[in-house]
């Protein structure tokens, strides 16, 4: 048996794991690197396997850092099936060919800037193009959740509820002889809308995410009641309200909790615009997954009643509509992506608001390490936003209990009942790993953290 992390080795993003076992060649996701420069310039390394050699490729879920690199994977050479739970397809073929479509208007605007200069010669194309996601997408296949299929002679997958997003998934491999347990991402077990993870049984070896290893989230009720503080005192302000996330769970989260705090009286009807396509069509999605949720939103939704749409909302999926938002100048909630900063329209709109003392920045999401989110959480008085130096005169939230990951608690509380012989920590900053490996070590587990592109024979 042999291990190599192609991704997510000492980093939060890029998660990708080649098993080879019994002569097999098994890759669990295949992610994007999200982050600073020097991160996201291994997406254009090659990969340390040859991906024609691959049997079969299995998805976790559908998050960008886990399925961006799908459209290279099959460039390099791969055709066999990508299989994934049935929403993990839906999500990841959104999430594809929005990424395509960014990558194809970043290297034209790229290339626009370089010939002014006379250097067009020296920009890089995309990283992949709408065709090559499509390529990729046309592979996805689907398969049950909890129900075991075949992905090599004597090697069998199940896919078990992860609780992190729509479709996400921990992966059980067997080949007969050893049992090994994938974690993905694990859901956070205060979520309001998915349930926890219910943990494997005994296995030998265990790849676990560790983003929030060294760290528990506050209670959901904490986090409401923080959420409706600031809230409140961001609207009290008269500013407007930014909320940078991501499209998929945490834009559906923050208006589950508006639907809520109207629904109770505690927030009057006020302009809440969801200013993200693609987490408009991501919550299209998750209005139709009833059976995915937690009993009481599950309930909602089959009584006829949205927790996706609080009063006031307005879907603003043009880039006119968008650009409309600027003439609001205090007193509207503006929900939009990304989730980190790094792009997308909430940028756009940092641009309008950041500099305003009356306006409030709500962070309800990680923020990894070289990304514009992170600086701002950090106290930077001053920051870029489209060659511009923007002050950052607003009022800064973070709220970390609506994480999606696991925090410490829950991490252990899905790795004790397996108690297996050897733990491989991944999806984590190093440091946190570290802290977290040798916390699992006194508790008397055997604990690597995977080095980038190097195999480990187990």
């Amino acid at each position: 048996m042999r291990l190599t992390s192609a991704g997510a080795a000492r980093t939060v993003t890029g998660s990708c794991h080649l098993l080879e076992v019994d002569g097999a060649k098994i890759l669990v996701d295949c992610g994007l690197f999200q982050g600073g420069a020097e991160l996201q310039a291994r997406n254009r390394s090659p990969f340390p396997f040859d991906p024609s050699e691959l049997d079969a490729v299995v998805l976790t879920h559908g998050h960008l850092d886990h399925v961006g690199r799908l459209p290279l994977l099959v460039s390099a050479g791969y055709r066999g099936p990508i299989y994934c739970p049935a929403a993990t397809n839906e999500v990841a073929a959104i999430i594809l060919r929005d990424s395509a479509k960014i990558q194809e208007e970043d290297a034209e605007r790229e290339l626009r800037k370089a010939r002014r200069a006379g250097r067009e010669d020296e920009v890089e194309g995309p990283l992949y193009t709408s065709a090559d996601a499509e390529r990729a997408i046309g592979l996805l296949q689907s398969v049950p959740m909890n129900e075991t299929f075949t992905v090599a002679d004597h090697v069998r997958v199940t896919p078990r509820p992860a609780g992190h997003i729509l479709g996400s998934a921990y992966l059980v491999v067997d080949d007969g002889h050893a049992r090994w347990v994938f974690s993905g991402d694990l859901g956070n077990r205060e979520s309001a809308l998915q349930a926890p993870a219910t943990p494997p049984e005994a296995c030998d070896v265990m790849l676990l995410e560790s983003t929030y290893a060294d760290r528990n989230h506050r209670s959901r009720a904490a986090t409401e009641a923080e959420f409706e503080e600031v809230l409140l005192g961001a609207l009290a302000r008269g500013g407007n309200v930014l909320i940078p996330t991501f499209a998929v769970e945490r834009s559906q989260q923050v208006l589950y909790q508006l639907f809520r705090m109207t629904r109770n009286g505690r927030l009057k009807h006020l302009p809440v615009y969801l200013d993200a396509p693609m987490a408009t069509r991501m919550t299209r999605l998750y209005q139709s997954s009833a059976n995915e949720f937690r009993p009481e939103v599950r309930a909602l939704l089959e009584s006829g009643t949205d927790p996706f749409e609080p009063p006031g909302l307005a879907y603003t999926v043009t880039p006119d509509a968008s650009r409309e938002i600027n003439d609001v100048e205090g007193g509207a909630v503006i929900v939009a992506g990304s989730g980190m900063m790094t792009g997308g329209r909430i940028l756009h709109h940092l641009k309008h608001n950041l500099w305003r003392k009356e306006a409030s920045l709500v962070v309800v999401g990680y923020q990894a390490r070289g990304t514009l989110g992170r600086a701002i959480v950090e106290g930077a008085q001053r920051v870029r936003i489209y060659g511009d130096e923007i002050a950052v005169r607003a009022s800064i939230h973070t709220i970390g209990g609506f994480s999606a990951h696991a925090d410490h608690d829950d991490l252990l509380r899905f790795l004790e009942p397996s108690r297996p012989e050897r733990v491989l920590l991944v999806h984590g900053e190093s440091d946190v790993m570290d802290t977290f490996a040798d916390d699992l070590r006194g508790r008397g587990y055997q604990v690597d953290t995977p080095e980038l592109d190097t195999p480990m024979t187990l």
